[in-house]
């Protein structure tokens, strides 16, 4: 699970960058200085990140055991800005936590 975890951080990591890009940087330009560069080329790249950030966080959520509602609450965190950050601190905290080891039966 090592390496889902590693590739869900750095592609969270990514997307978020890229989304603070396009919000920050490209959608002023486009709307306020009529400038649509920026939109024009981070947008496309920004959809194309965000299908790999949803296939990792399936492959890391499937390989964690996650409920659905969770996977689901962590694909929506890739299109909000800032908080892909977030989500990842949260995941990552979740995912390397030990396992509570099973009680032993007694009888």
């Amino acid at each position: 699970m090592g390496a889902a975890l590693t590739r869900y951080r750095v592609v969270a990591y990514v997307v978020g960058v890229v989304l603070i890009a396009l919000v920050v940087v490209g959608m002023p330009l486009k709307y306020v200085w009529d400038d649509p560069v920026v939109v024009e080329t981070v947008g496309p790249a920004h959809g194309f990140l965000y299908m790999v950030y949803l296939l990792a966080t399936f492959d890391l959520g499937r390989r964690a055991r996650w409920p659905l509602s969770r996977m689901v609450l962590v694909m929506l965190a890739g299109t909000i800005p800032f908080v892909s950050f977030v989500a990842e601190r949260a995941v990552t905290r979740q995912v390397r936590q030990p396992e509570p080891e099973p009680e032993p039966v007694a009888g």
